[in-house]
């Protein structure tokens, strides 16, 4: 990432305090399986640590610490019975899911030979998640609820986990990043237009505003020869350019690139939403015409680059490129109905790692349809894979939604104008997908990833308080 954010996750665990002094063995136990259980914890998240809870002034001291830290997500590890009240301070000022993890240590009792303390110990965490539920409930908060064993490894437990912190990657990558606005949307598509104080309020992201006029500037000062051949010879290893190419012939392209590439550093941004309808008339024709290569290599460090200016579509971007790797701009372009297949896909920037069938390709076209200009043009080649696609719209009164879908990219032609294109298959058939995906009011663009993640998009959706609207699976 050309940006690193890390995701800041709440962790703490609780027991009854009337059990301890009961049975002593239990504190040296409880403290151990709540070690074990922090290190299942992906490194890829940073912890903050509430402890192990037994009373309500250790939960508000814990819910103090979340608070502070700003955390995405709290994940609570019940240990064995306890009351509520356990619970409720370290969550009350908060509001992001909590995960209630019910992870019993062994698999079964020893039944003749289990006494009180081991029972307690080693078997009964299950008996308070009813009850801590019933109180996230009345408390209105977000929630979700993991149950498995210790004993033997749980890879669902495990992967459970995984998901929830890739997810709330999401939600720190929106707060800790920009989104940059280069232009304006495409003339008519009202459908894109965004109130930035609404998207601030709802999905955390801050929008920066930039002119043309500085981006054909940016790369005056750029000298650094060993750098820019350096991106020279990346951007050749990324693409295949028709004709062939060489170090020389996208020497201004790299030099645009690193100029991108620090540009997005120094204004800290994760995604990047713009549209050009100038002249295309000198500097600003020389940057039009290389600007879906260049963005494109951004793409492939994490910082998401929508065109037509779609804010939203570069969310959606950043959400699939966050939660599995890839994030590709996609939108319908035609239906087989000879294959009941949907052909699906986009011109302009993407992301090379979605390209899994070959090397993506670059070439150069006189017009770029429906936009000013020509130059190059850029073609990824997804894999015959599993796909999900991801679409964020609104409603009236500017609430956000996501629209998802699976299908799987089956091989056969393509188009060959130079767009990136995905012969989709959906359990429900090319045409009640499209009468549903449009139903559901989508907007023009989506995002699209390899792999099946509708069960991650739901707790990024869950973390961001938006709802999600399954068309398909």
């Amino acid at each position: 990432m050309l940006v690193n954010t890390k995701a800041r996750v709440g962790v703490f665990s609780i027991a009854l305090g009337a059990y301890l002094p009961q049975f002593p063995s239990l504190v040296p136990e409880f403290e151990a399986q709540y070690a074990a259980f922090k290190k299942t914890l992906p490194d890829t998240v940073e912890i903050i640590d509430g402890g192990l809870i037994t009373t309500k002034e250790q939960s508000q001291a814990a819910g103090d610490k979340f608070r502070a830290a700003d955390v995405d997500l709290v994940i609570l590890q019940m240990l064995t019975y306890a009351t509520s009240y356990n619970v409720l301070p370290a969550i009350r000022d908060l509001d992001v899911p909590v995960v209630v993890v019910n992870v019993q240590k062994l698999k079964a009792l020893d039944y003749d030979h289990t006494d009180i303390a081991s029972w307690l110990g080693e078997g009964y965490a299950c008996g308070a998640v009813g009850e801590a539920v019933a109180d996230l409930n009345r408390f209105g908060k977000r929630h979700a609820v993991i149950t498995g064993v210790v004993e033997g490894g749980d890879e669902g437990v495990q992967r459970e986990i995984e998901d929830w912190c890739r997810a709330a990657q999401v939600r720190r990558r929106f707060r800790d990043t920009n989104i940059a606005q280069i232009g304006r949307p495409y003339p008519g598509m009202m459908d894109l237009y965004i109130d930035e104080t609404n998207l601030y309020r709802r999905m955390f992201l801050y929008t920066k505003q930039f002119d043309w006029e500085k981006m054909w500037a940016i790369a005056d000062d750029i000298t650094d020869e060993a750098a820019i051949r350096a991106k020279a010879q990346d951007i050749l290893d990324t693409f295949d350019i028709e004709g062939g190419g060489s170090i020389e012939e996208v020497w201004e392209m790299a030099k645009y690139v690193v100029a991108f590439e620090q540009w997005v550093k120094d204004e800290k941004l994760g995604l990047i939403a713009s549209h050009y309808d100038g002249f295309a008339q000198g500097k600003a024709g020389v940057l039009d015409s290389m600007l879906i290569p260049a963005f494109s290599m951004l793409i492939k460090q994490g910082t998401a680059c929508a065109v037509e200016g779609d804010m939203k579509v570069a969310m959606a971007m950043s959400i699939m490129k966050t939660i599995c790797g890839t994030g590709q701009l996609a939108e319908m372009y035609s239906i087989d109905f000879n294959d009941d297949i949907a052909i699906i896909g986009h011109s302009g920037s993407g992301d090379a790692d979605i390209s899994q069938k070959r090397k993506p390709t670059m070439k150069i076209v006189k017009v770029f349809h429906g936009k000013t200009g020509g130059g190059y043009l850029t073609q990824f080649y997804p894999g015959d894979d599993p796909i999900t696609y991801l679409a964020i719209t609104q409603d009236g009164d500017g609430n956000f939604k996501f629209v998802v879908a699976e299908g799987v990219n089956e091989p056969g032609k393509i188009l060959s104008i130079g767009d990136t294109n995905m012969r989709t298959r959906f359990t429900c058939g090319a045409r009640e997908f499209v009468n549903k995906w449009s139903e559901a009011g989508p907007t023009h663009h989506f995002a699209a990833g390899t792999g099946r993640h509708i069960d991650t998009i739901l707790k990024v959706a869950k973390i961001l308080n938006v709802p999600c609207e399954i068309i398909t699976r």
